[in-house]
């Protein structure tokens, strides 16, 4: 079975393009498509020489490759007002923004920087407040904010009443609520543009599932050694079954991020069955995405809980 279902992107010379996590797996590939296509593209990493090691990586497929490596912890709100606020500075309107980074089911409980459970703090609070800190350059440049949640976003729900969990910590559950959380803001995002004329349009996107690094041993968040899952994932993507590809999970992200027939609130994923691999497109949202009400809530709580505010 062919597994690569290819795209192509349009000629996206004289634009800026911003990727979180790029230094590594799905956003290295979609940075790579993005400068391959003519884009100037923003890598803001927490890790400085992988940044450096994925600019040589994107430059050994694309030599003039137009990139800017940047430091952001999304962990830390204060490292997130600190890009946003070089980059307002240097005034260069931003046409993409590609909120992709994340960090995965730590064994035990962990807090960001600023004390929330690490997962909500960095997946979503930590993109929250990215968003609305350039949110003068994506108006500037009509941008199209693509926002990534996850196939863990199929089921759960958000904890409201602990959202740093606190109280009974489950890694999993965590990684849901911050990834159901990613998902609401995007299509937040998409009405409140609407409703307000900032001008600029809004979606997410899922990868499915790939044998990337976010299962792999990470001694960074307690993880000694690869899940008897990313092991899985890897047999099956290897032969073509069920899963995907780490050059096909990057495409519905760059599909809804760039395509002019990607619409503003919709959702983009793999085909297959069980949209965990397979050619990108539309599909319906998941069932934990349809809430409004929810989306509302959460929007004024990561207002408070971040002490950022969109106009």
């Amino acid at each position: 079975m062919a597994h690569d279902d290819d795209i192509t992107i349009d000629d996206l010379s004289g634009r800026r393009a911003v990727v979180t996590g790029a230094s590594d797996g799905i956003g290295l590939g979609i940075a790579t498509r993005l400068a391959g296509a003519g884009a100037e593209v923003v890598m803001p990493v927490r890790n400085p020489s992988k940044g450096q090691a994925a600019v040589a990586k994107i430059r050994e497929q694309h030599p003039h490759a137009k990139l800017v490596l940047e430091e952001l912890d999304l962990s830390s709100l204060a490292s997130v007002a600190a890009l946003g606020q070089k980059l307002c500075a240097e005034g260069a309107p931003i046409h993409v923004l590609v909120n992709n980074a994340g960090v995965m089911t730590p064994p035990d409980r962990q807090t960001s920087n600023d004390g929330f459970e690490l997962q909500f703090g960095t997946n979503h609070l930590g993109h929250f407040a990215l968003t609305a800190q350039l949110l003068p350059l994506l108006r500037a440049g009509r941008a199209r904010v693509t926002s990534q949640t996850s196939v863990a976003a199929r089921s759960g729900a958000i904890n409201w009443n602990d959202l740093s969990w606190e109280h009974s910590y489950d890694g999993m559950a965590a990684y849901r609520q911050s990834k159901i959380a990613t998902g609401l803001f995007g299509l937040e995002l998409s009405r409140r543009s609407m409703a307000a004329g900032w001008g600029i349009t809004s979606n997410i996107s899922h990868p499915g599932v790939a044998p990337t690094s976010l299962l792999a041993a990470r001694p960074e968040v307690g993880r000694a050694s690869d899940t008897v899952g990313v092991r899985l994932i890897r047999w099956f993507s290897a032969r073509g079954l069920i899963v995907g590809t780490v050059d096909s999970a990057q495409l519905p992200a760059v599909l809804a991020a760039t395509s002019a027939q990607a619409r503003d609130g919709a959702f983009y994923g793999p085909q297959w069955p069980g949209h965990l691999g397979g050619p990108p497109g539309e599909q319906k949202l998941w069932k934990p995405l349809r809430d409004n009400d929810n989306a509302a809530r959460l929007w004024t709580v990561s207002e408070e809980l971040t002490g950022v505010t969109f106009p």
